[in-house]
């Protein structure tokens, strides 16, 4: 990656101090001799409010435009974010105002010093994948969706259990009887599968891991698939209406007997992240870790 000139700036309109931060970012990149972009406070250097540099396609050309996206928020600013991105070479760090920000590369605190390290070329990249869903149906694939954390199947009704019959690349898992069904890849499994009991994965592993949310057999515990593999969720007959979401921010009605299909998407997200912050400190910082004594 040639050197960082144009940075694009997102920032979650729902968080304290917002524009503030917005505008202090912009201000610092300015001042190294970069290009700030930011639709929510314009192109230029004064801030505005003007609604059409706010919506969607204003975004999306901010990014086409940048060497680098910059994301202030938390992780659901991150994830809002990465739905957005449509150049796959486009690096995205986040710089978190939330509370947990595992996605995010270090807190709005450090920003000073993370751009500093930006210049002089102390940044590390990786690359994260999406997962991809498709719901097989009577006249074949329908309502496929991208996701970079996680795909769950809930129940819709909350006084019933749902019955899911799971394959992988075509060979019979198991049959669960659950509240739902979670599939994450390495990068979602500090979300919501964590609090359903599933574990923790480094993101350089090539996995995905299929956790049931409440299952009704104790037995029933997190199974970890390899990257490309298939998982095939089918919903049982005569069990309640089911909701499948991707990131928790997009779902559609599952029918009896509809099939999902889970597998690895042609998509990858471009991370970037400052030297010297890896992945088991952050672990360590975020989950309060303190240790043995020695």
């Amino acid at each position: 990656m040639g050197s960082i000139e144009r940075i694009g700036l997102i920032a979650n309109e729902e968080k304290p101090q917002w524009r503030e931060n917005l505008t202090q970012s912009a201000r610092w990149i300015r001042e190294a001799g970069r290009v700030a972009l930011a639709p929510q406070i314009g192109l230029g250097a004064e801030v505005r409010t003007d609604r059409d540099e706010r919506d969607i396609s204003a975004i999306i050309r901010i990014i086409e435009q940048t060497d680098l996206v910059l994301v202030i928020g938390g992780d659901g600013t991150m994830l809002h974010a990465a739905r957005e991105i449509r150049v796959p070479t486009t690096p995205v760090m986040g710089i978190n105002t939330g509370n947990l920000g595992f996605l995010t590369a270090a807190p709005m605190g450090r920003l000073a010093e993370v751009l500093d390290r930006l210049w002089k070329g102390d940044y590390e990249m990786a690359w994260r994948p999406f997962l991809e869903a498709g719901v097989v149906r009577d006249k074949g694939m329908t309502e496929r969706r991208t996701a970079l954390n996680d795909f769950v199947i809930n129940r819709r009704e909350l006084s019933r259990m749902v019955q899911m019959r799971v394959r992988v690349d075509s060979r019979p898992l198991t049959t669960y009887q659950c509240d739902g069904l979670i599939v994450c890849t390495p990068t979602g499994s500090t979300a919501y599968s964590l609090s359903a009991g599933g574990p923790i994965i480094n993101p350089d592993c090539e996995v995905m891991a299929i956790t049931p949310i409440c299952p009704h057999a104790l037995s029933n515990r997190t199974v970890i698939v390899p990257l490309d593999s298939v998982v095939e969720v089918e919903i049982g007959d005569g069990h309640p209406e089911t909701v499948l979401s991707g990131d928790g921010q997009d779902s559609f009605t599952l029918s009896p007997g509809s099939v999902v299909r889970i597998r690895r998407s042609e998509r990858r997200l471009h991370f970037l992240s400052v030297g010297g912050i890896e992945f088991f400190q952050t672990l360590r910082e975020k989950m309060k870790w303190s240790g043995t004594s020695f």
